[in-house]
């Protein structure tokens, strides 16, 4: 599934193409399961969309949202287009067909309309936005795990902004679970020391765990587990804190390199929203690579699965204290 590199790369595609725009239409939804988690269905995001302004591209850790723009600044309360990608969605941006607003007398109703039956369909469409700046925003997805709501803001807890891409400290309902990742600022990295030196499991898990660090998922555990020399079953309490800001030091830098590379692409699944693959699946020393020489030291890279997640790992730049 895209993990942080990938979802901020599209984060950074949404804020120069779509920021700022306003929602003309909704298109029907071409899967129940895009909807499941947005009350009344398609009726019910239609009627806090259409109309609405695109305040802000914001991330926290996996979790995509867009502030709905009002005539006040954004405050508690508003609401937030919230879009989490899961195994396989995407975030597309088009040019929306040949209609010239200025020219056409239409209503904008009448020319989303037009320009939703001149739009091309992309693969596994499941919801297409037309947005008054003469672009689509399209999610598509083909596993269906992704989901699309509107959710109501609140204010978080440390009073730090919400995430990476505005400032003000909202942050959707229902995300107040999803920790702050390793690329926040406002990051507290003591309590992600506290809850891992608790824990008897292992790093690797720990990593993944979306409510002490988010935005980490198989890749990116693999690779910093690698660039800090810890073996991925090591108990997180067998860690010393010093070891353990190392880690996290290790995953960040890992995940800036993949940011200049767009992120990691091994299929079409992921790509960003002009349909261009991320580049840093050259860059990796470990991840997809069990059975090849180390890249660091020329050991056999071993393999072994965590808690049903597989993980690749040297033996000898990783040795089991």
């Amino acid at each position: 599934m895209p993990e942080l590199p990938e979802v901020e790369t599209i984060r950074r595609n949404l804020e120069q193409t779509v920021v700022g725009a306003r929602i003309l239409s909704v298109s029907d939804p071409t899967h129940e399961r895009t909807l499941r988690n947005q009350q009344e269905g398609i009726a019910g995001l239609r009627a806090g969309l259409e109309g609405a302004r695109l305040g802000a591209a914001v991330r926290r850790g996996k979790f995509l949202w867009f502030p709905l723009a009002t005539d006040v600044t954004s405050v508690e309360g508003s609401l937030a287009l919230v879009i989490h990608l899961g195994m396989s969605g995407q975030l597309r941006v088009e040019s929306g067909g040949t209609v010239q607003h200025s020219a056409s007398s239409a209503t904008p109703a009448q020319t989303a309309q037009q320009r939703q039956g001149e739009a091309r369909s992309f693969t596994h469409e499941r919801l297409r936005f037309t947005l008054d700046n003469g672009k689509d925003l399209i999610f598509c997805d083909q596993r269906t795990f992704g989901h699309v709501e509107l959710r109501p803001l609140r204010l978080t807890a440390d009073g730090a902004p919400g995430g990476t891409g505005a400032p003000e400290p909202l942050l959707p309902q229902g995300v107040e679970h999803i920790a702050r990742d390793v690329l926040d600022p406002s990051r507290d990295t003591t309590e992600f020391v506290k809850k891992t030196r608790a824990s008897a499991r292992a790093i690797k898990t720990k990593l993944l765990d979306q409510s002490i660090i988010s935005g980490i998922g198989n890749i990116y555990a693999d690779e910093g587990l690698f660039a800090a020399r810890i073996h991925p079953a090591t108990p997180g309490r067998s860690l010393s804190e010093r070891k353990l800001r190392e880690l996290l030091s290790a995953v960040g830098a890992v995940m800036e390199q993949a940011l200049h590379f767009g992120g990691t692409s091994f299929d079409r699944l992921y790509v960003n929203s002009w349909g261009n693959p991320g580049e840093f699946a050259k860059e990796l020393q470990v991840y997809g690579r069990g059975g090849q020489n180390c890249r660091r030291c020329g050991t056999r890279l071993d393999k072994m699965t965590i808690d049903g997640r597989s993980s690749v790992f040297c033996p000898r730049c990783q040795r089991k204290r």
